[in-house]
């Protein structure tokens, strides 16, 4: 009886005809891979939204097995294919361009910096299945499984602070109102403001996590695998990648239903209820995709044969050499930046006491310390930083201001970064809701002096508003605000002081229940500005 040959033998045996260019890139590939998974290692162990990226590697290999035995086996011409790999290629340059600068702009382990940086790989990766698909080479067919293989180490990566911070806050909405509808159909009592459900014995805060957001990725990304490795027709795939969104979304809602039930009933839904009810949900999704899936693939028609031999080729063949030359330039332009953004901070520079920038509280008012800013010290990548809240009077005489400062030394954090995390970016995650953005303020009037122009907002909390002024400091000099979200004044902040290490930084925020023209009189206001003039405000 002949020896049954092993699936990677015919890929083992085609690898071998390669030319000595194809080889290398085939191997200079592999290496970009396993960068990018070294690199996103961390944040798939620590965000359970991108806790699939684990088995990416695994997928990757499996897809790419995929697409030679299962998948159409489909080659290109060698124009078309080397037209194809060079467009790719240059797509992927720039975003490793646009992944440097903003990584001067924010750091190497933002959100942003790391989508970029996975584009730029799947852009490689296209860019190599472009030519590795060619019908002189034939070593990977261009098929939906390749094309995945490649795709999928985006949903890999995280998404773009803005874009998921919209479709967070997005999902959070529909689900705390569908919930909502939902406890009233089911004779619930129960009041929604904003994303917080009350209810008789309890509160139930439609977080981030409680979104969607996490089963609507997952679910995504398990429906692409399952489109590619259980089914062949293109309109079987076409439904299992479609009815995952729905799907997800109605199983994040039906979860969510059952906390806030659990809650009334008096139920304690914190810690392994809420974390087991978030996976068992994931699962079930996930079976009910791959159930479709099975079901759709009965009748299929059979696996197609192996591809032929590639033809014999050159050493080093022209589209080689472009692809080569890209991966090349590519090291260059990283290391370049890396160089670049390397942070520098001179020593023997001593930190402020912030302690002693917050002034002690004058007769008839008292100081309540926060707790909130603290927390937010891993986030802020500093832990100097404070906050107090003074308060005077009762009821609707209430006086209230809080004074916050956070303070980075040279070299510890950028610009952008810093900008990232200012209050409009916070504070609607934490229930706070946007009124209004006043105009441009020339500048805040204190007794004797002009403050530098700030950046002002009012927001609210159930019907309550709070005005807020901040500024930030850049090595003694207030810089212009920038919009964390707007990818455009992120691009000026680096241009700007991206590339500089050589400057600290003091975030400075008031925020206050009345309007400046009520508390600018105040002396503990002026005290406080007073203490923070040699710093440049």
């Amino acid at each position: 009886m002949p020896e049954r040959m092993s699936p990677a033998e015919p890929f083992r045996a085609a690898f071998g005809r390669l030319p000595a260019g194809s080889r290398a890139n085939a191997l200079l590939l592999a290496l970009l891979v396993g960068a990018l998974s070294a690199l996103l290692v961390p944040r798939w162990l620590h965000d359970p939204e991108l806790a699939h990226g684990l088995f990416m590697p695994v997928l990757f290999v499996v897809l790419l097995g995929e697409a030679r035995q299962r998948g159409v086996q489909r080659y290109l011409p060698a124009a078309p294919a080397l037209a194809a790999a060079a467009v790719l290629a240059l797509g992927a340059l720039a975003c490793l361009g646009l992944a440097g600068l903003y990584a001067a702009a924010l750091e190497w382990r933002s959100s942003l910096v790391e989508f970029l940086l996975a584009a730029s790989v799947s852009g490689f990766l296209g860019a190599g299945l472009a030519l590795f698909s060619r019908r002189a080479v034939r070593l990977v067919p261009c098929n939906w499984s390749s094309v995945l293989a490649v795709g999928l180490w985006i949903l890999s990566a995280p998404f773009p602070p803005g874009a998921y911070a919209r479709l967070t806050l997005r999902l959070q909405l529909w689900v705390s109102t569908e919930v909502m509808d939902a406890l009233q159909l089911l004779g619930v009592a129960a009041h929604r403001q904003g994303n917080i459900i009350e209810l008789a014995k309890g509160n139930v805060g439609i977080a981030d996590a409680c979104s969607g957001v996490r089963s609507l990725i997952s679910c995504v990304y398990v429906a692409l695998f399952f489109s590619a490795t259980l089914v062949r027709r293109p309109f079987s795939r076409a439904l299992v990648v479609l009815a995952a969104a729905p799907l997800a979304l109605l199983m994040n809602f039906l979860r969510a239903l059952l906390l806030t039930v659990m809650v009334d009933r008096g139920v304690e839904i914190e810690g392994a209820r809420h974390d087991l009810t978030g996976f068992a949900i994931l699962g079930l999704t996930a079976l009910l995709l791959a159930a479709l899936g099975q079901g759709l693939e009965r009748g299929s028609p059979p696996p197609p044969p192996a591809p032929p031999a590639p033809a014999d080729l050159p050493p080093w063949p022209a589209a080689d050499r472009l692809l080569s030359g890209s991966l090349g330039l590519a090291a260059l332009l990283t290391a370049a930046f890396v160089l670049a953004t390397h942070p520098n901070p001179r020593p023997g520079r001593p930190a402020p006491d912030l302690d002693k920038l917050l002034p002690p509280p004058p007769a008839s008012w008292r100081v309540v310390p926060g707790e909130d800013l603290a927390r937010s010290a891993t986030t802020l990548h500093t832990d100097r930083l404070i906050q107090a809240t003074y308060l005077r009077g009762e009821g609707d005489a209430l006086l209230q201001v809080t004074f916050s400062l956070v303070y980075w030394q040279p070299g510890q954090s950028s610009v952008s970064l810093v900008a990232e995390h200012t209050p409009d970016a916070c504070w609607p995650a934490a229930g706070w809701q946007e009124r209004a953005r006043p105009s441009p303020l020339a500048g805040l009037a204190l007794p004797g002096r002009e403050l530098a122009p700030p950046e002002s907002r009012i927001f609210a909390f159930g019907g309550f508003p709070e005005h807020v002024w901040f500024w930030h400091l850049y090595n003694g000099r207030p810089i212009p605000y920038q919009n964390p979200y707007s990818l455009r004044q992120l691009l000026s902040l680096a241009w700007h002081y991206g590339f500089r290490h050589d400057g600290d930084q003091l975030f400075v925020s008031v925020a206050s229940n009345r309007p400046w023209a009520e508390i600018a009189e105040e002396p503990v206001v002026g005290d406080f500005f007073a203490r923070l003039q040699p710093f440049g405000l």
